[in-house]
């Protein structure tokens, strides 16, 4: 059964109509509030076929208001000038071979993985182990890289992944609804202006196709 909240929560939702990101936010924001600070998750519906190779959506975007928790990240570096930045930029592990056994033997006390390109000739191995977790690094993502200060601040302050599912949809949790509007609007616009520039390089690419390939892409965003 629906609780008394959810169904409050309906009496404010106009199913037919569609809103504008600054009045959603402002509708989510007279939903009648949980107990404890509730995550909003946002879904955009971009329009593209996953199973096309071309058309594959991924990236990260940095929250201008932060993600509303704490990351903690791990960075694969050989001794050095990389290890070294990575610490003082307030990385909780950093490590090279200790740090693959460790990982290898089941240990994942770690929210973000980042690596320098050196260090990926051993830690692609860990590929079966951090794979299934979404912890591998990856260089689309920017979680390979030389300046690892970079990607430890960045992650830190609230760089989130996105990526599209089967249905062609991406989807990620946004900022803590007891946040500010403002603060939601910004999160958002940020995230859509970022698929905005992923889908830009799609359509260009789908411009180079035979004629009839054109699509349109890019739909509609929910929040839930």
């Amino acid at each position: 059964m629906p609780s008394k909240r959810y169904k409050k929560a309906l009496e404010l939702v106009d199913a037919k109509k569609l809103h504008a990101l600054n009045s959603a936010v402002e509708v989510l924001s007279r939903f009648p509030k949980a107990k404890f600070n509730e995550t909003v998750e946002l879904a955009f519906r971009l329009g593209v076929d996953p199973k096309q190779s071309d058309q594959m959506v991924r990236g990260t975007v940095p929250l201008p208001h932060g993600s509303g928790k704490t990351v903690k990240v791990l960075v694969f570096a050989k001794p050095g000038g990389a290890a070294d930045a990575a610490r003082a930029a307030g990385a909780e592990h950093v490590g090279y071979e200790d740090l693959i056994k460790q990982c290898n033997e089941g240990w994942a006390d770690f929210d973000v993985a980042i690596a320098t390109p050196e260090a990926m000739s051993e830690v692609r191995k860990l590929g079966k182990v951090l794979g299934p977790r979404g912890l591998m690094p990856n260089p689309k993502t920017g979680t390979v890289t030389d300046d690892t200060a970079r990607a430890v601040k960045e992650v830190k302050a609230g760089r989130v992944e996105f990526k599209i599912d089967k249905a062609g949809n991406a989807a990620d949790r946004g900022k803590r609804t007891r946040g500010d509007r403002r603060g939601h609007q910004s999160q958002t616009a940020q995230r859509e202006g970022r698929l905005s520039a992923e889908l830009h390089v799609v359509r260009h690419d789908e411009s180079a196709g035979p004629p009839g390939r054109a699509r349109v892409f890019g739909g509609g965003l929910a929040f839930n």
